[in-house]
């Protein structure tokens, strides 16, 4: 099973309902989420949550997906940057407060079976700011398809 990932800075600063940054499936090829690292780009501290979406309503610009084997076929599912319209909000995943330094990070992984996405063009993953003053954030998600 190959291996993706998507990796950058956010352009929006997120809020309980906006993602700063997104991973959806398409119809027909889900994902096996494997870790998602979230860090502090400023000095003040800011709450962080991984968050299943349950419909991609606003997703942001398209990212570029890469694949950890030069070889491996193209990615299926879709990473997206900041968000531009407000998303379902469904089970949170996890949730951390990064402090008050940049570079102050958490890395979220998620063992033998990964977190799953199934297929479908309204399953994703995301990273919102479940409280507080959503700001701008560095990340990466990998996954497995």
């Amino acid at each position: 099973m190959p291996r993706y990932s998507i990796a950058g800075r956010s352009t929006v600063a997120g809020t309980t309902v906006r993602a700063i940054a997104s991973l959806f499936a398409i119809a027909g090829v889900g994902a096996k989420v494997r870790e998602v690292g979230v860090c502090n780009t400023t000095n003040t501290a800011v709450a962080v949550a991984l968050v299943r979406f349950t419909n991609a309503t606003g997703v942001g610009a398209g990212l570029t997906e890469g694949e950890y084997d030069e070889n491996a076929p193209a990615p299926s599912c879709t990473g997206f940057a900041g968000h531009t319209a407000d998303g379902a909000v469904g089970q949170v995943f996890r949730q951390a407060t990064l402090g008050a330094a940049a570079g102050s990070g958490v890395i979220w992984t998620f063992g033998d079976t990964g977190l799953i996405i199934q297929p479908g063009t309204a399953n994703g993953i995301g990273i919102i700011c479940p409280t507080g003053t959503g700001q701008i954030c560095d990340y990466v998600i990998d996954w497995d398809e």
